[in-house]
């Protein structure tokens, strides 16, 4: 298998827990599975039964109990804090249902944050920050600050953030939990796009049965198991 072909994501037996003895809460039962390069995941359940425990082990959030958990090619149990944190900086990207956007930033200035960090060049930080905002159809919003934007236009912004670093996995949380039901699909569109043409890896949390028949494929978990 070359390294092309290995698993973005390689989880097998994985446990997290939480708290002790009568009040022990078991978040994920003994999951495993594996994603592939380019695939886009939907994980599935109701709420509490581990689809968010299960992302922030994926994003190096948490670590697990139990199991191995491999995550671009790095053993996650095994990293210390400055490893974890340059394997979220470097490697993976995440969306969430809230934006998360700075209000003081416009939309450009929004999206080169991960670039600014990474102390990228002006002039290619802004061509990077051009191409993205052309990518999820802003082109001409750049200017604008997020007050100035409707929900699925933010949602926008922070997809293409999210891709500015050249991740290999993205990570996204109910990423149209906030949105209605013509701009959601209009963002799971644009996501199945992106994984398309972009080659990145997307493992989506969602309760959105139109999300999960757009994935590859479906994890659906109940009670912290993995069921399909």
């Amino acid at each position: 298998m070359s390294a092309t072909d290995e698993p973005v994501i390689e989880a097998r037996g994985l446990t997290r827990t939480y708290g002790s003895g009568p009040t022990t809460m078991h978040a994920l039962r003994e999951v495993s599975f594996d994603v592939r390069p380019g695939e886009m995941v939907a994980v599935a359940g109701r709420s509490g039964s581990g689809k968010t425990t299960l992302l922030n082990l994926l994003g190096g959030l948490d670590k697990p109990d139990g199991g191995t958990l491999r995550v671009v090619g790095s053993d996650v149990a095994a990293l210390d804090d400055q490893e974890l944190s340059r394997l979220r900086r470097e490697r993976i990207s995440y969306v969430f249902q809230t934006f998360g956007l700075i209000p003081a930033l416009t939309a450009s200035e929004n999206v080169g944050v991960p670039l600014r960090m990474r102390r990228m060049p002006v002039v290619e930080r802004e061509q990077r920050v051009a191409l993205l905002l052309d990518l999820v159809g802003l082109r001409d919003h750049g200017g604008q600050r997020p007050g100035e934007l409707s929900g699925g236009q933010q949602q926008r912004v922070a997809i293409a953030r999210a891709l500015a670093g050249s991740p290999r996995l993205l990570l996204a949380d109910e990423p149209t939990g906030q949105l209605d039901a013509e701009t959601g699909l209009a963002v799971m569109a644009l996501l199945r796009a992106i994984v398309d043409s972009e080659g990145v890896t997307a493992v989506i949390a969602t309760h959105d049965p139109t999300m999960m028949a757009l994935a590859d494929r479906v994890l659906t978990i109940a009670d912290g198991r993995v069921e399909g």
